[in-house]
């Protein structure tokens, strides 16, 4: 069956389903399969739980007419999107980065929702899995989408353009993040410039942080059919000294606006610069896009601030790499506050044969600041031990547990960093 064939079954489903727990009656079951798992097993289970068609590639599972045979579900799920992605002519804005991705599609999205109905990645789906569904999600009734795009290794970047086919596109920044699967840092920059390269080919837009000499560097080798810069002049200005991001905007005949945000750190200035110049290329005014950036509250473990007690806590467990874990340390070493400040960091995850180096790298830098305590946890993390004599240090999150909970910390400002796998956000139940 072809897939205009697949794609007018599709059409006649309430959506698409990969897991056999959520099931919604009517969805289209596509059976995909992982190391642990085949889901052509559960090819009956998911038409006997309201699925209208099951998408299958072992064809003993093929047992009712609703069961649609192909060479690989995967390939046919990914293929699919794509035809469906080509029903529409809205702007597509697809984008990269080593850090920040999220919150800048969040940022973007909040942004372009004040003038048109927004369509964007929800949560975190932005793998060779997650961009398909989120495309196939896509309706007639959407003026503009957002789309996130993540890898962790060479390759994967351009499979996801492939998919999605971004008319404009933008990538956050370039640094140490999976290391492991990109081959070092210059296999970071290929791998995510093959979102510039998809730009380039389909002569699409590209918006450009100005002030960062990576990724000028790499747009200069390239040529855009459009480029639209931003943090070059101005037009927005960080304002210094504060926990959160507060900025000024400056308009053509207008005394300069301040707003605060809900956000720490230069590096979510720059995630804000970006949302702001795309709002503006879109017609979003400079006092709405503004508006937006300030209501937005982030969530899922990353840049969160949140009251405990006496305590004032920067949660951004979500993820790590050397290049936010270091840009997080920084900004926290810059910050004032009343408060005694302490950081809680855990292991960086798929750094490979660097992860001994990078973690030392890590301690070095913590050691440059004036905190009241250096908590460490994991494994890794026990390489930054040398150049801080005097952290605390747990190899697993037992033990980090039990003593913050005989420790009971009180008036103090905490940053909690580390990789998804340490799951550190667990660590907030042990403050009052």
């Amino acid at each position: 069956m072809s897939i205009a064939e697949i794609y007018e079954k599709f059409k006649t489903c309430t959506g698409v389903s990969t897991d056999t727990r959520k099931i919604d009656e009517g969805v289209m079951f596509f059976a995909l399969k992982g190391a642990q798992f085949n889901a052509n097993e559960f090819a009956r289970e998911a038409l006997e739980k309201g699925a209208k068609y099951v998408v299958i590639d072992e064809a003993q599972y093929a047992t009712d007419p609703a069961c649609i045979l192909v060479n690989d579900v995967l390939y046919t799920l990914q293929k699919l999107a794509n035809y469906h992605r080509q029903q529409f002519s809205i702007p597509l804005i697809g984008l990269t980065g080593s850090n920040g991705k999220t919150t800048s599609k969040e940022l973007v999205a909040a942004v372009l929702s004040k003038k048109y109905k927004t369509y964007y990645t929800k949560g975190n789906l932005n793998n060779h899995i997650g961009v398909p569904l989120t495309i196939l999600a896509l309706d007639d009734s959407y003026e503009i989408a957002v789309i996130e795009m993540g890898a962790n290794h060479q390759g994967e970047i351009r499979d996801l353009c492939n998919i999605c086919e971004p008319t404009h596109g933008f990538i956050t920044n370039v640094g140490k993040a999976h290391l492991e699967g990109f081959g070092g840092v210059e296999g970071v920059k290929k791998g995510k410039g093959e979102l510039y390269d998809f730009l380039v080919k389909s002569g699409a837009t590209v918006f450009l942080n100005a002030k960062n000499e990576a990724l000028v560097g790499m747009a200069q080798s390239r040529k855009f059919n459009q480029t639209v810069e931003y943090l070059k002049d101005n037009k927005i200005v960080l304002v210094k000294d504060s926990p959160i991001v507060v900025f000024s905007t400056q308009e053509p005949n207008r005394d300069p606006h301040t707003y605060t945000t809900n956000l720490p750190g230069w590096y979510n200035f720059e995630n804000i610069a970006a949302a702001l110049a795309i709002g503006n290329f879109f017609g979003v005014s400079v006092k709405d896009a503004s508006e937006a950036v300030s209501a937005y509250n982030p969530d899922n473990n990353r840049s969160q601030i949140i009251q405990k007690g006496t305590n004032s806590i920067l949660l951004d467990a979500y993820n790590a790499n050397p290049s936010s874990m270091s840009a997080a340390i920084q900004n926290f070493i810059n910050l004032k506050t009343d408060k005694g400040k302490i950081v809680i960091l855990g292991d960086m995850l798929e750094l490979g044969d660097e992860a001994p180096a990078e973690h030392k790298a890590i301690g070095e830098l913590v050691a440059k600041g004036d905190f009241a305590l250096v908590v460490l946890a994991g494994k890794l993390m026990a390489s930054a031990l040398e150049p801080l004599p005097k952290a605390y240090y747990f190899p697993d999150k037992f033990s980090l547990h039990n003593w913050l909970l005989d420790k009971q910390i009180q008036n103090s400002f905490i940053l909690i960093k580390g990789s998804r796998g340490m799951g550190l956000e667990s660590t907030l139940q042990c403050f009052a």
